[in-house]
């Protein structure tokens, strides 16, 4: 299996190129590809390789506009960071897509996808049709409508402070220092909440960066985080995640 990674960040690569060869021991990574017109170059230049990895976000621009230049005949496995809610319409085109940072075993579901396809043929206006959808700001959610007494009220998610979850429940932690249970479960939220606001932390925590107190180094390169609202909350972010919440904070 000769397959061409497409990504910009070496990390990011190394992981994946690492774990690709850990599940497929005989496959062939042909190259590391960085941006959008490298890809475009190495592509008009070389055979068709049996397996493309494709970050979404390169160093200069999006990688559908690699499809606008190369008519791509091989699947694809999209890879993304952002835009959770909108990366559901690359499924149409692709073999499956993943959320970096990547793990194992979904990246193995996603082999055994690719194995079970024969051929994938990508044209012209499909992609024009995703690359617009994926141009335009998906709409994530504005407010909560939550029960309350004998009725229900709404809160707005710019009132929102941090999320956490708790023997199976989600819960808003409000910048009032209210706390509300709601019926979402973290996975579903994960696609409601505006990445650009909210960052899942682990699978306990989304945390805004207005929220955060302070940011200390732990042990195994994790960090630690300290929310403003409750010191004593500790939200510990994973070595493999910690790379994107400082990407996501420093900008």
């Amino acid at each position: 299996m000769k397959i061409l990674i497409i990504e910009d960040e070496s990390i990011n690569a190394n992981r994946l190129k690492r774990l690709l060869e850990e599940l497929e021991p005989d496959c062939e990574i042909l190259d590391v590809i960085d941006t959008v017109q490298g890809s475009v170059k190495w592509l008009n230049s070389n055979d068709m390789p049996d397996l493309i990895t494709m970050d979404i976000r390169l160093a200069d621009g999006i990688s559908f506009s690699i499809f606008e230049e190369v008519k791509i005949t091989c699947p694809i496995i999209f890879t993304t960071a952002y835009d959770e809610y909108a990366v559901r319409a690359f499924k149409v085109n692709s073999i499956d897509y993943l959320m970096k940072p990547i793990e194992k075993t979904e990246l193995e579901q996603a082999l055994t996808k690719f194995k079970s396809v024969s051929k994938v043929q990508n044209n012209t206006e499909d992609i024009a049709v995703i690359l617009k959808g994926f141009m335009n700001k998906p709409s994530f959610r504005l407010r909560f409508l939550v029960t309350f007494r004998d009725g229900y009220k709404s809160v707005d998610v710019a009132d929102i402070d941090f999320v956490y979850s708790e023997f199976k429940t989600s819960h808003l932690f409000l910048q009032n220092g209210t706390t509300i249970p709601i019926p979402q479960t973290m996975e579903e939220l994960e696609e409601e909440l505006d990445p650009d606001l909210f960052f899942r932390a682990n699978r306990q925590f989304f945390i805004r960066a207005e929220s955060i107190k302070s940011i200390a180094n732990y042990f195994n390169a994790k960090l630690k985080i300290q929310l403003k609202a409750d010191p004593e909350r500790e939200v510990i972010i994973s070595r493999e995640k910690a790379p994107f919440f400082k990407q996501w904070m420093d900008r």
